[in-house]
């Protein structure tokens, strides 16, 4: 007789979604040593698995399913925040903000730093008007000030902040940015693209992190995606410090995720130092059991409501930029290429952040010089894909390009409302053509782009593939309903196809023998419930290696 392989754990009485196909639904599970042995029926697993130091849970007959992915955010920038930082929506109005500063500015010891967000993209003219500096530094007393938009790619900052950067009236834009300024000439604190990086630098300079506040802000990050049932995530902006830290946390026990980087080649936001070269090929000397240095990071292009994404068609005329002004591309063709092909050869994949469609056909370009050469084994994430022309849906799919969205980014909302202003209603609305990519073959997957959105809630994004409508039911209407997705391969969106294209599939994504023992119980059955009542979601508890690590 065969030797029985004792479980270390056994989660039984359950009703199990395991996303395999070959055995798609199961009662129980038994995890050994963090890693599933098998799931089947309680008598099954009883009899092949129960030991005398067993550890059972009845789970009085719960829904269960394999932990989520997201596939796009920036962890410890939100578990930073969280900690350290004065938080606001992107809803708020200009007012809300500035009392929500104030109160926050009366706790802070003389001369410390005031930095947060998220302000609305919305906000735009409003931030520059006339006065409006003015109010911001009463708002922050003697206190240095930056806050971010809802996409992090633009600045507000005060006096005292711009003062301390040297951004004068003499200032040039740098490259890639701009500086806002008034019928004066002086800057009016809004500071678009890689001007925000003139201010963030010195701020990061006067509020340098520890390692140690590095690991902990990054653990703060990890454990709220926890509670939304996040046991794998792609980090879309890691720098040489954070890299640190997640290897110093795997080290001491303390990283309870899959941790995939994604290394900036280029940096237009963070004011990240040193990128490119000297980051982006020494990243195997950081890699642990769970943290995978595995992508690198390419910013192609900027954001639609600064008119700096990049679009085939023009944007809405305006004063400053005319009738013709489409945006560009951060890179040449050729630089992008040689990046790609470097990248492959070092055995790295790539995440380029393209939100219009003319960067969106560059890297296609590339792509197909890349795969010329045989360079077929690297995976390539078009990182928000918002807009991607129809002529270029098939070319996704023949070039195993993956389209990696964030839902809630483009779902009616502030975002939304704010690309209408420059390109339109009826071309804001057609974003996100998910239906035609699974149709022709192209895989997509979801990412939070979290704290760009206030939560990391996949929930969310997986009611919205589904509706085409604001979860939150704050904003009406639906954006091309013929773009809808089914609960299935909405949810594949966040599990099984997200755990390929991060390069996980053989770990995790889904409950079988000799993966990772992934999973989260929820308060509901998602197939089982209305479309509209998804984002609701409540997790009960998530596990990760086979270790509960939250419970509601």
């Amino acid at each position: 007789m065969a030797k029985k392989t004792a479980a270390d754990l056994i989660v039984r009485n359950a009703r199990i979604a395991t996303l395999n196909p070959g055995a798609p639904w199961a009662d129980t599970l038994a995890i050994k040593n963090g890693r599933v042995l098998t799931v089947g029926t309680v008598a099954e697993i009883h009899a092949a698995h129960h030991g005398p130091d067993s550890v059972v849970h009845d789970m009085q007959g719960a829904f269960l399913m394999p932990g989520l992915h997201d596939a796009h955010n920036h962890h410890q920038i939100g578990g930073k925040a969280d900690l350290m930082e004065v938080n606001f929506l992107p809803t708020a109005s200009l007012d809300a903000i500035l009392e929500t500063i104030s109160d926050y500015a009366e706790n802070l010891t003389p001369g410390s730093w005031i930095v947060g967000g998220s302000w609305g993209s919305t906000l735009l003219e409003e931030l520059s008007a006339s006065g409006t500096l003015t109010r911001l530094d009463e708002a922050t007393g003697n206190h240095p000030a930056l806050f971010v938009d809802d996409s992090h790619h633009n600045k507000w900052a005060n006096s005292a902040a711009l003062s301390l950067a040297d951004i004068t009236a003499v200032t040039p834009d740098p490259a890639e940015g701009r500086i806002e300024r008034s019928p004066t000439g002086d800057p009016t604190g809004v500071l678009l693209e890689t001007a925000g990086v003139m201010v963030e630098k010195v701020m990061a300079a006067a509020n340098r992190l520890s390692i140690e506040q590095w690991a902990d802000t990054s653990e703060r990050g990890i454990q709220i995606l926890h509670r939304y049932g996040v046991t794998a995530f792609q980090d879309a902006g890691a720098c040489l410090e954070l890299m640190t830290a997640m290897k110093k946390m795997d080290d001491e026990g303390r990283l309870k995720a899959w941790a995939v980087s994604c290394m900036m080649a280029n940096d237009m936001i963070f004011g990240a130092d040193p990128v490119g070269d000297g980051l982006v090929w020494g990243g195997e000397a950081f890699r642990t059991e769970h943290h995978l240095p595995d992508f690198i990071k390419i910013f192609l292009d900027g954001i639609p409501p600064t008119r700096t994404a990049c679009f085939l068609e023009p944007y809405l005329p305006d004063a400053e930029h005319g009738a013709n002004h489409h945006g560009h591309t951060a890179m040449s063709p050729d630089t992008l290429t040689h990046w790609l092909i470097r990248a492959a050869k070092a055995g790295l994949s790539a995440k380029i952040h393209c939100t219009g469609d003319g960067a969106v056909r560059q890297v296609l370009d590339s792509v197909e010089i890349l795969r010329g050469q045989g360079l077929t084994k690297t995976a390539v994430h078009i990182a928000h894909g918002q807009f991607v022309s129809v002529a270029d849906i098939p070319r996704m799919a023949r070039l195993a390009v993956t389209a990696e969205i964030s839902p809630s980014l483009w779902f009616p909302g502030v975002i939304f409302e704010a690309i209408k202003l420059v390109i339109g209603e009826e071309r804001a609305t057609h974003m996100q053509p998910n239906r035609l990519l699974l149709d022709e073959g192209a895989v997509v997957i979801g990412g939070s782009d979290w704290p760009v959105v206030p939560i990391p809630n996949p929930w969310l994004g997986i009611e919205g593939l589904i509706t085409r409508a604001d979860p939150n039911g704050e904003f009406p209407g639906t954006l091309w309903l013929e773009q809808a997705l089914s609960v299935d391969e909405a949810i594949a969106v966040y599990t099984t196809a997200a755990s390929k294209a991060m390069g996980l599939d053989a770990i995790t994504g889904s409950l079988e023998p000799g993966k990772s023992a992934d999973f989260i119980v929820l308060d509901r059955n998602p197939w089982e419930i209305p479309a509209t009542d998804i984002a609701d979601t409540v997790v009960l508890q998530t596990w990760f290696a086979g270790e509960k690590v939250y419970e509601r």
